[in-house]
């Protein structure tokens, strides 16, 4: 079933990168919290979607662009969490930092993982403890890699005080910034060691990203050292966290 779910996050990437491509103005749009929505969010949703019921008609999807009501998910113990376009901002200003994140949840833990950042020919999942990544055609496994001084990844969009105030805190390090669900790939193949978040994500956000940085040997905790936990629940937002080494 990985296989078949890398296959459709890259069905959705050639979707979203016909609209990134194409000559036209982008047409966006905003939703109630104020975050933009393109026609290449919309066109990858209906792609997951319907590969989804078709590979695992059984199992329930929880969507950024269709996410049930609390009513009918409450009880979810087994279920996709997809974001057909991490990094809508990225896609927008046309800097390829985006993503298709594709997770399955298993009482609470992403068990499957699937990132893909169609612009730059990047594919990385996971299952379980083992994760890959694929580039040009060459799939490689991927573990964390200690370094000393660190390299500290970073929201290319999302950087606050309380962000900035860790930084200095830290010691001698350097810093990468980078959009979407990409952070918890640099740290899962070993180019950086820490991906540090203070301000709000959704739940769909992580769940892809967390589940390669498992694979890979990392570990993704609040700032009380829990581990995130996608057990449904009413609001769909994130504590802040951590991406760390064991």
């Amino acid at each position: 079933m990985l296989q078949q779910i890398c296959e459709l996050a890259q069905e959705a990437g050639y979707a979203i990168m016909k609209i990134y491509n194409a000559q036209a103005p982008l047409q966006v749009q905003h939703k109630s919290d104020d975050s933009p929505v393109t026609d290449a969010d919309i066109a990858a949703h209906k792609i997951i979607e319907a590969g989804l019921s078709r590979i695992t008609p059984d199992i329930p999807q929880l969507s950024e662009e269709d996410p049930p009501l609390w009513s009918l998910r409450q009880n979810w113990q087994r279920y996709w969490l997809i974001d057909p376009l991490d990094g809508t901002k990225e896609f927008i200003n046309r800097n390829g930092d985006f993503t298709v994140n594709i997770a399955l949840i298993e009482n609470g833990v992403p068990v499957m993982g699937v990132v893909y950042a169609p612009a730059k020919g990047l594919l990385y999942y996971a299952q379980g403890n083992q994760a890959w990544k694929e580039e040009a055609g060459n799939k490689l496994p991927i573990q964390v890699h200690d370094a000393k001084p660190p390299v500290i990844v970073i929201s290319r969009s999302h950087q606050d005080s309380e962000l900035m105030d860790y930084l200095r805190q830290m010691g001698e390090h350097t810093t990468v910034e980078i959009g979407s669900s990409l952070k918890f790939c640099l740290v899962a193949e070993g180019k950086a060691q820490l991906y540090p978040r203070f301000g709000p994500t959704n739940i769909w956000d992580t769940a892809a990203g967390h589940a390669v940085a498992i694979g890979a040997g990392a570990k993704v905790v609040d700032w009380n050292g829990q581990t995130l936990d996608y057990t449904p629940r009413e609001s769909f937002l994130n504590p802040g966290f951590r991406v760390i080494l064991f």
